[in-house]
């Protein structure tokens, strides 16, 4: 049994198995998964757990060397928006269109879906190298 880190297994399994530029998803309640995608559900309520929490932890320990968000969240969610960019300070953020965003989750790992439920609580994280 682990003793720290990820205690989820799922998403553990997932972060262990990216390579580089592979990418994954964590995501607010709301976003639309497609059925081909690995969705992995930890919402328990609206809420919780919160995609800030859960992109903090994934955040140490993934190598990320890219960030894609929805233009959106820079006027409907300031607050989160702030948190990531200070989170990923020095790293790649591209900004879409949510639209946008929604079809790129078509072409990756996995989706890590949250009980968040604020406006474009979603990110896209590409995974770098730690060499």
């Amino acid at each position: 049994m682990k003793k720290n880190g990820i205690m989820n297994r799922d998403i553990a399994a997932v972060l262990a198995k990216l390579g580089h530029t592979d990418r994954i998803v964590i995501a607010d309640c709301g976003l639309p998964i497609p059925n081909h995608v690995e969705c992995i559900d930890i919402s328990l309520q609206i809420g919780e757990p919160s995609f800030l929490s859960v992109l903090y932890k994934i955040a140490e320990e993934m190598e990320v060397e890219a960030i894609t968000l929805a233009e959106e969240i820079k006027i409907q969610n300031q607050k989160v928006n702030k948190n990531i960019t200070s989170l990923f300070n020095g790293k790649k953020i591209n900004y879409l269109t949510h639209e946008s965003l929604k079809q790129q989750v078509y072409d990756v790992k996995a989706i890590i879906r949250t009980g968040e439920a604020t406006p474009f609580s979603n990110v896209i994280l590409q995974a770098g190298v730690i060499f």
